[in-house]
């Protein structure tokens, strides 16, 4: 795992990489491409900063993949983590069938329990768990790659991805405040 300094330093060197790109593909830009343009380096350069070894950091590039305008930006930022990613979609196949497996015997056990008689009356106990699983879904949205996560999962990254954007928030701060400094 990256310690902060290790990660601004990774982040700096691909988002300057990504920037490059970006101004040579295309030499006049308004206002807004540019910004998007900015936008788009910063993120890939966080993921692959991350070396795609979080979801958040795979859902970024796969998504930044999509779009063909990006393509160049993708292959050249990203091209070591879409190659582990390749990888690791084939070892996790797998994995999912398995997982799909145990959710629908889960499933089948909870409804034998609530035939049972419902245990949960206690109204404090289905608000709590209501709200958390609303919070829990707007997590979720906010996380890329957040809709495919259990919800022990959605928190582990969560965190993670706000740490890394802490990240990213210091550095465009610190070239910001140099900037100034030297007009």
């Amino acid at each position: 795992m990256h310690n902060s300094s290790q990660l601004k330093k990774e982040f700096i060197k691909k988002w300057v990489q990504g920037l490059q790109i970006c101004c040579s593909s295309k030499k006049q830009m308004n206002l807004l491409e540019r910004k998007k343009k900015i936008k788009l380096s910063a993120d890939i350069a966080l993921a692959t900063a991350k070396n795609a070894t979080t979801s958040w950091s795979k859902a970024l590039i796969s998504n930044a993949k999509k779009d063909k305008e990006n393509e160049i930006l993708v292959q050249n930022l990203a091209r070591h983590e879409l190659k582990l990613m390749v990888a690791h979609q084939k070892v996790t196949c797998n994995k999912r069938i398995r997982s799909k497996k145990i959710l629908k015997t889960s499933f089948r056990f909870g409804k034998r329990i609530k035939k049972m008689g419902n245990r949960r009356s206690d109204l404090a106990t289905c608000i709590a768990t209501r709200l958390v699983k609303k919070k829990t879904q707007v997590l979720k949205k906010l996380v890329p790659g957040g809709e495919a996560m259990d919800d022990f999962t959605i928190f582990k990254e969560a965190l993670d991805y706000i740490l890394s954007l802490r990240v990213q928030v210091d550095v465009m701060m610190n070239l910001v405040n140099s900037t100034k400094i030297l007009s």
